[in-house]
């Protein structure tokens, strides 16, 4: 009989820390998507077009960004002179980088265009993981150079997993990390954001973005503007 009620003793206190980790996390959640400009406003959110500067390696690189909400995306980017662009669409992509070697567009492989489609939506991840099917898992606090931060990994249904890293003070996303494959190789890449800033339609975005790949800022953002659908497609 004791036996029995050490048992029940014992999943009753695993039951309270599961509801426990499991309040804690929708309280951050809620408290996230509040400082981002909640999700009312971001519900309104249909397109944005940004303009960003990056350095990277010595060179100074132009961005353009083109998004209708789950719908296409496309990047503009000038280098050395010369104009490359990527698109990706509900159904197929292209991308074109004379930087790179390539002479004219080529066509993205159906895994690639498959494995973008969740980039099509312009709200937070936190906002829309159960919608693509995500699940999400709160891991505890870490110290990230100093700075405490609730941690939380995300894993999409293709079972890739990306970390975000929320200040405990502010609740913004200050760096994710999650894994990808270059030249066969797997290997982890983080991004981090910072100098958020809260613009006329209340959602508040992150202007500057840091990468392996180089630091963004972000010069201009515009929200709803009307994006032509020619930009989406290869000209003829």
């Amino acid at each position: 009989m004791k036996s029995l009620f050490k048992v029940a003793a014992i999943l009753t206190i695993g039951l309270m820390s599961v509801n426990s980790y499991g309040q804690k996390q929708e309280e951050i959640i809620s408290k996230h998507i509040e400082a981002i400009g909640g999700k009312d406003n971001w519900s309104k959110v249909k397109s944005i077009r940004s303009e960003a500067t990056m350095k990277a390696q010595g060179a100074e690189i132009k961005m353009v960004f083109l998004q209708v909400d789950k719908k296409a995306m496309r990047q503009n980017i000038s280098l050395m002179g010369m104009e490359g662009y990527s698109i990706i669409t509900e159904k197929e992509g292209w991308s074109f980088m004379p930087f790179q070697g390539q002479t004219k567009p080529e066509p993205m492989t159906a895994d690639d265009v498959k494995n973008s489609q969740d980039d099509l939506y312009l709200q937070d991840k936190f906002l829309t993981y159960k919608e693509l099917g995500c699940k999400l898992e709160y891991i505890g606090t870490d110290d990230m150079d100093g700075t405490e931060c609730f941690k939380f990994k995300m894993t999409d249904k293709n079972g890739e997993e990306t970390t975000y890293f929320l200040d405990a003070s502010s609740y913004l996303t200050i760096k994710q990390t999650n894994k990808i494959k270059a030249d066969g190789k797997e290997m982890e890449n983080s991004t981090m954001f910072s100098n958020y800033k809260k613009l006329p339609e209340g959602i508040v975005y992150p202007m500057t973005v840091a990468s392996g790949w180089g630091d963004a800022e972000f010069t201009k953002v515009e929200i709803n503007p009307v994006i032509d659908e020619k930009e989406f497609k290869l000209p003829k």
